[in-house]
């Protein structure tokens, strides 16, 4: 039999096999007076036995609904719901057979003057257009939970051990209050430091850029934002927390988060400081602010260095000091400007050990290096956020975000270094003493302004976005680099002084006319203005000042990119499927210059290329979508990789530009699919992307006979990068028992190409990516969350002294909490980590056990609490790193063993009470 035969056969009895047990509910609801239809009325089906939801949908244009459910004996109730209409309910629903409930009469709630007001029961889930919103009050959580607790009752939402919030398998990458930021759009201290109890709705929209938000467009965007609506009777008031802990090793901790609502006007205070690695602001429930705590919300850049918001604090390499104050402010001015800002002020500073080996792959061999680095470094950082939205009239705004960042950080490091052959012959060694200062300035700003007009879907917007950054970095070397060979040794005692600054602007119209109701033109017109330029000027040590010009070792650079790209296009908006593709010529212009020892180069280039962005969206369901995009561009080569100026900063290696560069031609895809079942708790989602890269840049090498290396740059035919993703979740909940399943699988698949000592190589590496994990819960009294990770990477090279290079990686853990008993709050976090193919000398596995006990006394306003991190002193940082060209093993300095006291004070009080007073209360 054919295979397509076989496929299809399968999938229609697949087809039938679910058609036999699902049953189909339907029914139209109306108003009772006008007998007219009612549109977006909830109709949904909850548990007898504990009111939780069991499905839901919304009535269509008609008034009518039809939805299908898996067969069932359990009883339920059939409700309908609309604003200012009494509810409909009709008991006992049999889930057996197919069900036509008829015509539906709403009657509207009576609300005058001497009449009796029938109040209609919130319903836990409503949709209003494309907005998912959540009852608070229907789920219920513990009496001292975080948002983040009364997100994970929601049906459809699933937040990761790592922290990430997804609904309907589609990730959350903006989190509101009141529909406004909260320090930061990523959402973190609001879902992890906001009581549940003050929440009244919480909102799920598609993400939208602020152009699509105010000229009323469909989100091009697969992801969402979650918008946490305050009660009204919480929106008056101050609350928050303070911790403060003292710990053995002279480790210490402290974190305050104050707000102050009252109405528009939302005055927040945060502050913190340790040397534990740590923001200081996680508040968690079970370990405050201790590194490697659960759900942190920290994230980790490449160089070790975390932080929120996108501010850098220090890194998970070294013991980090940090200290930060922040004050985040909303209001709404004169009735017509909504303002919402944030200010941090940040101060770090690290200090590490590491231990570096290296193999180099060449091609007549391998050589190794191995180094050895003392470093210490710091930071201080001011960054301004502000965001105005102006309401000209009801058809017409204007959007503003100007941002301000300025750091001055400092390193000093000493540092070792040597390397040898095959035969463990030395090649070459080097000693550095290093300190640098370093300024960064930058100023951004978004300005977005929005007409419609009278005509249904007629609009413009005009989107302005600038960037300016300024640079100043200074480095004191001296520098010792030994060859074995007759080479000049390389012994240097010099300053160096490089600025770099860099302006972007990018001006975009845009006007659409419709075609039909749902069809619209789209005419674009989109320019950008980049402006680069890099000075470095190098004074050698003279015997008594630096004053000896390094004119070798000194250049200048610079280049300007303009580009102009009309594009035409189409706009689709129906009910269920959103789509937008624009297409035209991109013109560039593109101006680099260079002043090297004298001579000054010019290279001027002018380029026309197509180019091809859209996306479409279409909803199959109440929670069934796909979505995928397409993005075809060019890449310009950057300045230093196309002019023939050599940097002669690292004794070991030079590097020079090539101004035979052409620019990389980029295609982007994406494709993705999700579906969650509200009857059975259970969904899916799948994604998939692909990125190729055609006359890619990459990097040309030829070492020395000492490894002395000179990098030049050059195109290769094409690289790319695949992936592929599928994520599973499924929960039962009976009475206050909860069981959550969650199993996934990513893979990664790419291709990376380059030159070494003018051998072209390729590699190209997978990884496979699995994950199962479980949560078992009993409400306020015990939940234990296991989970476990396995990575698997293999990379195959060609043209190399290694055919495959294969390690794996096992990643265990155990989060246990307890609330039993009374007053008394136990967690656990047991983790095993396995690395198959760390270096000799490098230990392969560790375990880190944190454990915390907490005591709530004092009406429930204090919390006492001793913790214990990394329980049997067995944390270590040992990586493996393997790149198409070497194979590295770092470990560095980590936190080790440490016991913390703490002391936790909660203050609520809203309308002038405090949690738990009784009486009336009054609002001013």
């Amino acid at each position: 039999m054919p295979k397509s035969l076989r496929l299809f056969l399968a999938l229609f009895i697949t087809s039938i096999t679910f058609a036999q047990s699902t049953i189909s509910l339907k029914g139209k609801v109306i108003d009772e007076t006008t007998k007219l239809p009612i549109e977006s009325a909830t109709v949904y089906l909850t548990a007898v036995k504990d009111s939780s939801v069991v499905d839901y949908t919304i009535t269509n244009k008609t008034g009518n609904f039809n939805f299908k459910i898996k067969k069932s004996d359990k009883p339920v109730l059939l409700k309908v719901s609309y604003v200012s209409y009494q509810d409909f309910k009709e008991d006992k629903v049999d889930l057996n057979t197919d069900k036509d409930f008829g015509t539906i009469a709403l009657k509207e709630a009576v609300n005058a003057l001497n009449e009796v007001v029938i109040k209609s029961e919130i319903p836990p889930i409503r949709i209003k257009k494309d907005t998912l919103e959540f009852n608070a009050a229907s789920f219920k959580v513990g009496a001292d939970a975080n948002v983040e607790a009364l997100l994970k009752q929601l049906p459809g939402v699933e937040i990761t051990p790592e922290g990430k919030i997804t609904v309907n398998g589609q990730e959350v990458n903006n989190i509101l209050v009141n529909g406004k930021p909260f320090f930061g759009k990523d959402g973190k201290i609001a879902t992890q430091n906001l009581p549940a109890e003050i929440i009244d709705k919480v909102q799920v929209v598609d993400t939208k850029t602020k152009a699509e938000e105010i000229s009323g467009e469909a989100s091009g965007s697969q992801e969402k934002t979650i918008n946490l609506t305050i009660q009204e009777d919480k929106n008056k008031g101050l609350f928050g927390k303070v911790v403060a802990g003292q710990g053995s090793d002279k480790r210490y901790e402290s974190s305050l988060l104050l707000n102050y609502f009252k109405g528009e006007q939302k005055v927040s205070v945060l502050a913190s400081s340790n040397n534990i690695n740590s923001i200081g602001f996680s508040m968690d429930e079970v370990f405050d602010n201790m590194g490697g705590g659960r759900n942190s919300s920290v994230f980790y850049n490449d160089d070790g260095s975390f932080g929120i918001n996108n501010m850098s604090f220090g890194g998970n390499r070294g013991i980090t000091r940090s200290n930060m104050v922040g004050v985040n402010y909303q209001d709404k001015w004169l009735k017509k400007i909504d303002q919402s800002g944030s200010y941090y002020f940040s101060n770090a500073e690290t200090e590490n050990a590491s231990r570096t080996d290296r193999i180099n792959l060449l091609p007549e061999g391998r050589t190794f290096t191995n180094s050895n680095a003392i470093t210490k470094n710091g930071s201080n950082g001011h960054n301004l956020d502000l965001d105005f939205e102006i309401k000209i009239d009801s058809l017409s705004s204007i959007y503003i975000n100007p941002s301000f960042q300025r750091n001055k950080s400092y390193s000093q490091s000493s540092r070792n270094q040597i390397t040898t052959n095959e035969a463990l012959d030395e090649l070459n060694n080097s000693t550095n003493e290093d300190y640098s200062d370093n300024e960064f300035t930058n100023f951004g700003t978004d300005v977005s302004f929005s007409k419609r007009f009278l005509k249904k879907n007629r609009g413009m917007s005009l989107n302005l976005e600038s960037e300016f950054q300024r640079r100043n970095d200074f480095v004191n070397t001296n520098s010792a680099t030994l060859f074995a060979d007759a080479t000049p040794d390389d012994i240097r005692n010099q300053n160096r002084f490089e600025k770099d600054n860099n302006d972007f602007v990018k001006l975009e119209a845009r006007f659409g006319e419709p075609l039909t109701d749902s069809l619209r033109l789209s005419l674009t017109s989109e320019v950008t203005y980049r402006k680069v330029s890099n000075s470095l000027n190098t004074f050698d040590f003279d015997g008594a000042n630096y004053t000896d010009f390094n004119d070798l070792q000194s250049n200048g650079t610079s280049s300007k990119a303009t580009t102009f790209f009309p594009s035409t296009g189409l706009i689709i908006g129906k009910a269920k499927t959103n789509g937008r593709i624009n297409f035209g010529p991109e013109f560039v212009t593109f101006d680099a210059r260079s002043n090297y020892l004298g001579l000054i180069t010019n290279r001027n280039k002018n380029y026309v290329f197509p180019r091809v962005k859209g996306y479409i969206s279409h909803r199959m369901g109440k929670s069934k979508s796909i979505y995928s995009f397409y993005d075809y561009g060019v890449q310009l080569p950057q300045a230093n990789q196309v002019l023939p100026v050599e940097n002669l900063s690292n004794p070991l290696s030079t590097f020079v530009g090539n101004e035979n560069l052409r620019p990389t031609q980029k295609h982007n895809l994406y494709f993705s699919f999700n579906d969650y079942d509200y009857q059975s708790r259970s969904g899916y989602y799948v994604y998939s992307g692909f990125d190729l890269s055609r006359d890619a840049v990459v990097s040309s090498t030829v070492f020395d006979d000492n490894f002395k290396s000179t990098t030049t740059y050059q195109n290769v035919d094409m690289v790319y990068n695949s992936y592929l993703g599928v994520n599973w979740n499924k929960s039962y909940k009976k009475e206050k028992r909860t069981l959550r399943f969650g199993a996934g699988i990513n893979f990664n698949y790419n291709s990376n190409k380059g030159l070494t000592n003018a051998v072209a190589f390729e590699s190209k590496a997978l990884q496979i990516n699995p994950r199962v994990n479980l949560t078992w819960s009993i409400d306020e009294l015990v939940t234990v969350s296991p989970s476990y990770r396995y990575t698997l990477n293999t990379t195959d090279f060609k043209n190399y002294v290694i055919d495959k290079a294969q390690n794996f990686i096992h990643n265990a853990k155990l989060e246990i909490t307890s609330y039993v008993p009374k007053h008394f709050v136990i967690g656990s976090d047991f983790g095993y980590t396995y690395n198959s193919n760390i270096a000799d000398g490098f230990k392969k596995d560790f375990y880190l056990w944190n454990v915390s006990l907490g005591y709530n006394f004092f009406k429930d306003q204090f919390l006492a609490k001793v913790k214990v991190y990394d329980l049997l002193d067995q944390n270590q940082n040992a990586t493996r790193t393997i790149t198409p060209t070497a194979i590295v093993d770092a470990e560095n300095t980590v936190l080790r063993r440490y016991v913390m006291f703490s002391l936790t004070y909660k203050l609520e009080k809203f309308g002038g009470k405090k949690k738990g007073e009784g009486g009336i209360m009054i609002m001013d």
